[in-house]
């Protein structure tokens, strides 16, 4: 027998043992405990846990895209929401003002309210319901509020 065909086994799993399992560690101290030990560490933020009523639910959203087999298109903003954005900026009266004046108002970028008015933007409530806000409009049906 030549020394390429004996094979020496280093730990555990050696003596035929069963293998480490994966835990899970709550809390700092245990999590500086397995660290001094030398254990493989990793951490992963956990989304949706608990009751999570009228709170940011976007895990759970991207925990469906991750299962989904399909390629999934992101929804986009509707374009008479952006026809009423723009007929309500560019109309005489209190609410005139230029894309850059709005981006301003609305604390946004000017493509952004290029593409909202297009059309073409990625649905971004918070986005829509700034401009809406200082447009005076319903984020829903582009109808002006202040009738």
């Amino acid at each position: 027998m030549s020394e390429w065909d004996t094979v020496t086994k280093i730990g555990s799993k050696a003596s035929g043992g069963a293998s480490q399992r994966e835990t899970v560690v709550k809390g700092k101290g245990a999590l500086n405990a397995a660290q001094r030990t030398g254990a493989i560490v990793g951490t992963d933020k956990k989304f949706a846990t608990g009751n999570q009523v009228g709170k940011n639910v976007e895990g759970q959203h991207l925990t469906k895209v991750d299962r989904s087999d399909d390629i999934v298109v992101p929804q986009k903003s509707s374009t008479q929401l952006g026809a009423a954005i723009r007929d309500r900026r560019s109309k005489d009266g209190p609410y005139k003002m230029t894309q850059a004046q709005l981006a301003q108002k609305a604390n946004s970028q000017v493509a952004e309210i290029k593409n909202l008015e297009a059309g073409t933007a990625i649905k971004n409530q918070a986005l829509i319901n700034k401009v809406c806000r200082v447009l005076k409009i319903s984020p829903k049906s582009g109808e002006p509020q202040d009738k």
